[in-house]
């Protein structure tokens, strides 16, 4: 399958530059794959698609203050740019590093505190391997900024509207978009309806905004990024599977975490489906699971997301997730998943990570 078939036009007026208030007050296109049938109501409706015994998956990663500025012993400005933790302590980082001269073994110093920072080595893409001269995790809330996508360009509102109510572990360098519309009287509200509630944790990677740019999607290499589904929570999933509810992924990130672990036990265990869905099994490490259509799911009967950029791995992703259900044709899903985004810009949604919300059943 061609990469450029996932391109789509949108004017930037559609990009929304700042959160919905309050969060639940978002839109949320509701689309049914096997009948094409759109509905139009707000993401505090969610509730009226979720029944007793459903359960909600949503990561649970927290955005760091990942974009650090720094300068060189004769001045000049340096910004760095946090990519992944590659030590236990936190000194050293991968990184995207802006600056002339910055080869390996040069030094600079952060603005606002004494910590150096030495360019170990130079990777592909402008990354670098640098090594702090402390551990920087308990100051970067106070000397980092947030990173924010790069199209959303006049945001002036509370950096923690990037931030989902139930984040917790700190790793990710963007949002897990999907879950930013969720309060936590919403959140009360469907617990007291008897849906379930878990999470996993995958920290975001600065690919996730990139596009892809091989010409086929198969010839695209996904990029890795470290994930956690614990034993309670896996066995959460599982035991919904086994009582007829639903799993109900909110973002792709969720998705990609819950289709891996099950793509793992099936190579443990060699078992097939009951009802559609696999085991999934506990796991900490690196995913770097490509899903785009053709892919099967094994886990994941719902999905919760966001309106996602032209030639994304998450657009693939979410086309496949349309067209599961239609081996014979691969290209249906993303056919009925791009109408559908015309249907959003007709009827004026907000896309992209600050903007409305799509659930798929």
């Amino acid at each position: 399958m061609r990469t450029d078939l996932f391109d789509y036009e949108l004017p930037k007026s559609f990009i929304a530059q700042h959160a919905a208030e309050p969060r639940d007050s978002s839109r949320l296109l509701v689309l049914d794959r096997a009948s094409g049938r759109i509905e139009h109501c707000r993401f505090s409706e969610i509730g009226a698609f979720l029944r007793r015994g459903d359960l909600l998956v949503a990561n649970d990663s927290r955005v760091v203050p990942a974009r650090l500025r720094a300068h060189k012993a004769t001045g000049g400005a340096v910004e760095i740019f946090l990519l992944r933790r590659l030590d236990e302590e936190g000194r050293t980082w991968s990184c995207l590093v802006r600056g002339r001269g910055l080869r390996a073994g040069a030094r600079v110093e952060l603005d606002g505190g004494p910590v150096e920072v030495e360019i170990v080595s130079e990777g592909h893409g402008g990354q670098r391997r640098a090594h702090f001269s402390m551990a920087i995790g308990g100051i970067l809330e106070e000397l980092g900024e947030l990173p924010l996508p790069p199209y959303i360009t006049d945001f002036a509102g509370d950096g923690g509207r990037y931030q989902t109510v139930y984040s917790r572990t700190d790793g990710s360098v963007a949002a897990p978009t999907a879950g930013l519309h969720f309060t936590p009287e919403l959140l009360a509200r469907l617990k007291d309806s008897g849906v379930g509630w878990e999470t996993i944790t995958l920290h975001v990677g600065l690919d996730t905004f990139g596009p892809v740019t091989a010409e086929r999607v198969a010839d695209h290499r996904i990029h890795r990024e470290w994930a956690e589904l614990t034993v309670a929570s896996a066995g959460a999933v599982n035991a919904v599977g086994e009582q007829g509810g639903r799993v109900f992924a909110v973002g792709t990130t969720s998705t990609r975490v819950l289709e891996y672990c099950a793509t793992t036990a099936r190579r443990v265990d060699g078992n097939e489906p009951a009802r559609g869905r696999e085991t999934v099994v506990p796991f900490t490490g690196e995913v770097d699971l490509f899903i785009y259509p053709g892919y099967r799911f094994r886990a994941v009967d719902a999905l919760l997301t966001n309106f996602h950029l032209p030639r994304s791995s998450l657009l693939m992703l979410v086309s496949a997730f349309v067209g599961q259900g239609r081996p014979e044709d691969l290209d249906a899903g993303r056919q009925m998943l791009l109408r559908t985004y015309e249907e959003a810009k007709a009827e004026g949604y907000r896309f992209y990570s600050f903007g409305d919300a799509m659930l798929i059943l």
